[in-house]
């Protein structure tokens, strides 16, 4: 009976696929940032994120904690989910009727398709979560407009 071996290039694939699904099954940010080209960030309150983000969050409460944002690079496409107690100023934000989603998504997210109302933040549309805020930015034509009114 003779063995059977298996090619060095067909091993070699077998390995670098076996651990290409070990790294997608270890669930990395980093590699799910890197694959859909968007960055993840946390920060610990509206200080650090003031800090470090370079993005602007106008209406962003000053309580602010345990804040997760995503971006996609080279572009004005964030999203921000933040715990807060604070209502969100109303110099800043106004009701309105919700017509846009998040571009980029925190997974932790609401479902903002389930509210039919949002707060327009300038560029920014807001939704309430059980413990804050969820926002993304760019929002709707619309939405911008009311938020200015």
């Amino acid at each position: 009976m003779t063995p059977h071996r298996t090619p060095p290039l067909a091993l070699a694939l077998i390995v670098a696929a076996g651990g290409a699904l070990t790294l997608a099954l270890a669930g990395c940010t980093g590699i799910q940032d890197a694959l859909s080209q968007e960055t993840t960030a946390e920060f610990s309150d509206a200080a650090d994120l003031e800090a470090r983000w370079d993005t602007s969050v106008p209406w962003l409460p000053a309580d602010a904690t345990a804040i997760v944002t995503k971006t996609k690079p080279d572009s004005d496409i964030a999203t921000v989910l933040l715990r807060s107690g604070s209502a969100l100023d109303a110099a800043t934000c106004t009701e309105v009727d919700r017509e846009s989603a998040p571009t980029v998504n925190v997974p932790e997210g609401p479902d903002v398709y389930a509210a039919s109302r949002v707060f327009a933040c300038g560029d920014w549309s807001v939704a309430a979560t059980d413990q804050g805020w969820y926002g993304w930015t760019p929002n709707s034509a619309g939405e911008k407009e009311q938020a200015a009114s």
